[in-house]
């Protein structure tokens, strides 16, 4: 099968699978960032249970494989009487993980902020959150902008985890195997996939390097 063939044949699919890949790293980096914020206010809480629980959590999915996760949830988890879908799963397993690099890196960031900005604050009679809201993590940020890109980036890759489960529509990689399946794509059907995650990852890359050029603090 050569390209022009390919594409008339799946050229719909692969435009559904684009979109269906689209969806999943929005909604995965998503939740991994919000996460990810909560899980480094704990980890930086005076409260130590709390600081004890963001790290382990931090320590667990960032040394645990997607597939292992996801063989987990999808598995193990009915055995324990929970439930959920081929979706859900795939949503879950590819937040968990982005979510603990999320904290790191803005742990990183977290670092690069004068220690004296945090005393002025505490002098004026600011509260822990309200340092953390106003000072700590807008900061934090501003500092991990080319971080996250590239964590969103590593999302979008990792959104290939749904090629595992029945996830329907497929995503680029789920439609590959769905090609070689159903016909001889050989490999001009992963060229395809793979230049639309490259073009993705090119936007993305892109357009972060635009954000960070405008909220980088100058020190």
């Amino acid at each position: 099968m050569n390209l022009t063939t390919l594409l008339e044949q799946y050229g719909k699919l692969y435009l559904t699978a684009l979109f269906t890949t689209w969806t999943l790293t929005a909604i995965s980096f998503s939740a991994a960032f919000v996460i990810g914020i909560l899980i480094t206010v704990m980890r930086i809480s005076p409260v130590g249970p709390l600081r004890a629980a963001g790290e382990i959590f931090v320590q667990i999915f960032r040394n645990i494989s997607g597939a292992a996760l996801l063989i987990l949830l999808v598995y193990a988890l009915p055995y324990l009487n929970l439930l959920f879908s081929y979706y859900t799963c795939v949503i879950i397993a590819t937040s968990l993980i982005p979510a603990a690099f999320c904290s790191e890196y803005l742990m990183s960031g977290i670092n690069t902020i004068d220690a004296g900005q945090i005393e002025a604050a505490r002098a004026l009679g600011m509260s822990f959150f309200q340092i953390i809201r106003n000072i700590v993590i807008p900061q934090a940020l501003r500092s991990s902008v080319l971080p996250l890109t590239n964590l969103l980036v590593s999302t979008m890759l990792t959104t290939a985890l749904a090629s595992q489960v029945p996830v329907n529509p497929r995503e680029l990689t789920g439609l590959v195997s769905h090609i070689n399946t159903h016909a001889v794509g050989g490999v001009l059907a992963f060229f395809v996939s793979a230049f639309l995650y490259s073009a993705t990852a090119v936007v993305i890359g892109r357009i972060g390097s635009l954000i960070d050029r405008k909220v980088r603090i100058l020190r």
